[in-house]
C-alpha cells in the first residue's frame, strides 16, 4: 500500500465504511495536535475555497465539536460530533454528522488511529462506518473523496510550517 504523500480512500460497493490511509512527514504528536486543537483544525479541514469557522472543539472523551464552512456566497455548511474516546497521540473515535440534510440521523462512527512510523513519520489511518449503505453511498456522491484528499494535502502543508516554525 502507498500512500506517502497521497491519500488512499477506500470504499468497497455494497459495504457500510469508508477506510482513509495518509502517510505524513511529522511526528504523530503534532499530527495529534493538528486533528484536535481548533487554531490549527480550521486551517486544513474542508476544500481551499471554504472559510472554516470553529465554534466548539473540546477534544476529550466526552467533549463535542461544531464547525461551520463558509464559501463565500453565502452558503454554509455545519457539521458536528461527539468525541467518544480521545487518547493522545494515537487514537480519536468520534461521531460526525453533517446539518445540511434534510432528514436528521445521518451520522457515522469515526475511528483514527495514528501510527508512529520511522524518520519521525506518521500514518493515520481512519475508518468511517455508517448507519447503512445508501447514507455511506450519499456522503461518497456528495465529494467526499475530494474534501478528504484536499484536507489532507492543506493537512500536510499545515504541519511542514508548524515543524519549520519549531511548533
Amino acid at each position: 500500500m502507498k500512500t506517502k504523500g497521497s491519500t488512499l480512500f477506500e470504499a468497497e460497493p455494497g459495504k457500510q465504511e469508508v477506510r482513509i490511509t495518509r502517510e505524513f512527514d511529522a511526528p504523530r504528536e503534532l499530527l495529534f495536535r493538528a486533528l484536535t486543537e481548533g487554531k490549527y483544525y480550521e486551517q486544513w479541514i474542508g476544500p481551499r475555497r471554504l472559510q472554516t469557522k470553529i465554534e466548539i472543539l473540546d477534544a476529550r472523551s466526552g467533549g463535542r465539536y461544531r464547525y461551520v464552512q463558509d464559501d463565500g456566497a453565502g452558503h454554509q455548511h455545519a457539521f458536528h460530533g461527539v468525541y467518544h474516546e480521545v487518547t493522545f497521540p494515537e487514537r480519536i473515535i468520534d461521531t460526525f454528522e453533517y446539518e445540511g440534510l434534510p432528514e436528521k440521523g445521518h451520522v457515522f462512527l469515526e475511528t483514527t488511529k495514528l501510527e508512529e512510523l520511522p524518520e519521525g513519520r506518521c500514518r493515520l489511518v481512519t475508518q468511517a462506518v455508517y448507519q447503512s449503505v445508501s447514507d455511506r453511498d450519499g456522503m461518497v456522491h456528495a465529494g467526499m473523496e475530494h474534501g478528504v484528499i484536499e484536507s489532507h494535502a492543506r493537512l500536510a502543508e499545515l504541519l511542514e510550517k508548524l515543524q519549520s516554525a519549531g511548533t
